[in-house]
């Protein structure tokens, strides 16, 4: 069997703006740095970017390509609806669109939305009590959680307004017995948001395997951990971390900037 032929995708850079187009970069980078982590459900969940002076207008995944596939000329452009606003060749899942539409609605420091279904997080949403204060990482989650019950595969409208509600002005919500959400001013605030929140997920289930006593951190602490988390990122958040990552990606595979 011959292998299988890589996707043709031509470029769009030169029929967006700059702004667009690098929006676009690093939208796909986060794409391919969830599929590098681990995080991602083969073709089933989204990450969503706002284009950049609009508030209608937003970039998604292609429908069936895979994370580690994907490309900032493959990204699609869609309304709040779900509907394609331009020519691309490529399928949009608009039900899929539907947690994201409702929090960019009404979450206009929203730039990037970023939910998955990583198995630890699912595993932690099942569980009544939630996230634990039991780790470092979990200090920073706890500070801006919010939680929002099971309703069924997320394709209803009428959920958007409770959903909404739930959410709030946190930056983590975890979808009960579904998965987890992150939200950012930038798609590298998101990400670093989603790596500590699988991070605390991760710890979590592990140390319940352990089967010992759990040592849970005080309330006093986890009451400071906003301003905390700003020094430890010297006030720059997921820009900290961003280029090293984008460092990561281009000796692995570069073309997602294409």
């Amino acid at each position: 069997m011959n292998p299988p032929e890589m996707l043709a995708i031509p470029s769009v850079k030169d029929r967006v703006s700059p702004e667009e187009w690098q929006t676009r970069v690093d939208l796909a980078a986060c794409y391919r740095l969830v599929a590098d982590f681990g995080w991602s459900d083969l073709v089933f969940t989204h990450i969503t970017a706002r284009v950049p002076g609009t508030e209608d207008q937003f970039l998604i995944n292609p429908y069936g390509m895979m994370f580690d596939e994907i490309t900032a000329s493959s990204l699609v452009k869609i309304d709040l609806q779900g509907n394609k606003l331009d020519a691309s060749p490529f399928p949009v899942n608009p039900a899929g669109f539907t947690i994201h539409s409702a929090i960019h609605a009404t979450r206009h420091d929203a730039q990037c939305v970023l939910h998955v279904h990583s198995l630890n997080g699912v595993a932690v949403s099942a569980q009544a009590k939630g996230v634990l204060p039991l780790s470092q990482q979990s200090i920073f989650i706890l500070s801006s959680l919010a939680y929002h019950g099971y309703e069924g595969v997320a394709l209803n409208d009428e959920e958007k307004p409770r959903l909404v509600a739930d959410m709030g002005d946190k930056t983590y919500l975890m979808l009960r017995n579904h998965g987890l959400l992150t939200v950012g001013k930038t798609i590298a605030d998101a990400f670093l948001s989603m790596y500590l929140f699988e991070a605390a997920c991760t710890i979590q289930i592990r140390a319940q395997a352990g089967g010992s006593e759990l040592i849970e951190i005080p309330p006093a602490i986890i009451s400071g951990a906003r301003q905390q988390a700003k020094t430890v990122t010297k006030s720059l958040g997921g820009m900290l971390a961003w280029p090293g990552l984008l460092r990561r990606l281009e000796r692995k595979d570069p073309s997602y900037r294409t």
